[in-house]
């Protein structure tokens, strides 16, 4: 999180002294790095020193950044009093709307094409650029080949700028094995990890790469390192406990083919408890460390499934079904969840139809979206082959096709129900 932004935090929640040290930071850090540049990176942080003396009633203090905004803004022909759109300027905002929801991922995307038009070797924008791509890929399900990906051609490109760019290399290496490129993104990640051993984002993203292979205890050496850096990172202890959970998965695959399995004293059962617990830990501090911490609240529901403790998950999923002020993507992957759960353990299909639906209607055109909608096409086809006269698998269809906004097809499948029921009164 960049500090103008965490700036932004702590003036919202009234925490105006941290907010102005937050700031003191970034200025500072533009003063080390950008000292040729520094003007025209310090618009954003200048404005928001103002907008906080502002909002903390030292009018004269704010003033004194408005007077400097306004000096530095004489500089650039097109600028208004206060503030100039200038590159640096787009290049902030597409950083600050990526830490947003998907819902900002588009505009975040335009600021950083905006910026790169008038500089396109800046390494930053281009990160940047690369980044949206990629949370616009997974949030939207996109499925493309290696070869036509936008995301991995400008991975690509920011290597080409700067080839020892470690966070690049990790990040494309995760794009390529997601596109079955083992061998180049396994060597991209021993390539990062020998160049900045020490850096906690390459830490970090090396270990959900390391997971996503199925060395388990090489991903948790990492996070385990990372975390020594940075303790209070509730992605961190997100990570691990997916850890620990993809263990108990499949320790639990291994205990079922053991008919002494639940003996206590059975050490593999010994250490799926272990697990277990390990697991619930790491979920419940992420949690503590970030209470809108949506995802990892369903993967601590999830561990509770995975241990056959229904009742534990059904109070967190009923929690969360209740949480009104969250982004639609997150209301999505809430309701598809609740959804898979009463499907297969509460055996409820009346329940995860209802909920099914509940996430067709939210606007957001995610993967969670895409994953209700097919799941409820399976339930309508299983329905209809059972019975082909089944009103209540035409009615789910019907309202499939107005959630989709097929207005036309939902006529014709209400239109269908009406003469199957008029068939059957005659």
């Amino acid at each position: 999180m960049s500090y103008n932004h965490l700036a932004f935090i702590n003036c919202l929640q009234g925490n105006y002294e941290e907010a102005i040290q937050n700031l003191s930071t970034a200025e500072t850090i533009l003063r080390e790095n950008h000292e040729d540049e520094f003007d025209k990176r310090s618009i954003v942080t200048y404005g928001n020193y103002a907008w906080v003396y502002y909002h903390k009633g030292q009018l004269t203090e704010a003033q004194s950044y408005l007077d400097k905004l306004e000096r530095i803004c004489q500089q650039f022909p097109d600028a208004s009093r206060y503030t100039a759109m200038i590159p640096e300027v787009y290049g902030e905002k597409g950083w600050s709307l990526l830490k947003y929801d998907i819902q900002h991922y588009k505009e975040a995307m335009e600021c950083f094409e905006t910026a790169l038009e008038e500089d396109p070797s800046n390494i930053d924008w281009n990160f940047g650029y690369a980044t949206v791509l990629s949370r616009r890929d997974k949030h939207s399900g996109a499925t493309e080949s290696v070869d036509s990906s936008q995301s991995v051609k400008q991975w690509r490109r920011v290597l080409v700028l700067d080839p020892n760019h470690a966070e690049a290399m990790v990040q494309l290496a995760l794009k390529l094995r997601a596109f079955e490129q083992y061998e180049e993104a396994d060597t991209l990640v021993k390539q990062a990890l020998e160049k900045s051993p020490g850096l906690p984002y390459v830490l970090r993203y090396a270990a959900i790469f390391y997971r996503s292979a199925g060395d388990i205890e090489k991903a948790l050496k990492l996070l385990n390192k990372a975390l020594k850096m940075t303790p209070k990172s509730a992605f961190l202890h997100h990570q691990k406990g997916l850890c620990y959970k993809k263990q108990v998965k499949l320790l639990k695959q291994l205990l079922k083919k053991n008919p002494g399995s639940r003996n206590p004293r059975n050490p593999d059962f010994e250490k799926k408890t272990r697990l277990v617990k390990n697991c619930k830990e790491c979920f419940k501090k992420a949690i503590e460390l970030k209470q809108s911490f949506i995802i990892a609240k369903l993967d601590y529901a999830k561990i509770y499934t995975l241990n056959e403790e229904y009742d534990e998950a059904e109070k967190i999923y009923s929690s969360l079904l209740e949480l009104e002020n969250i982004c639609p993507e997150n209301k999505q992957e809430i309701r598809l969840h609740a959804a898979l759960f009463q499907l297969y353990h509460k055996h409820s299909e009346a329940n995860a139809i209802n909920y099914f639906l509940e996430g067709l209607k939210i606007k957001c055109d995610s993967t969670a979206r895409k994953r209700c909608h097919s799941h409820l096409e399976t339930i309508v086809e299983r329905q209809l082959c059972n019975n082909q006269w089944n009103h209540k698998a035409f009615c789910i269809r019907g309202l499939m096709y107005l959630l989709d906004g097929k207005e036309s097809e939902a006529i014709e499948c209400f239109e269908n129900i009406l003469k199957l029921h008029h068939g059957n009164e005659e």
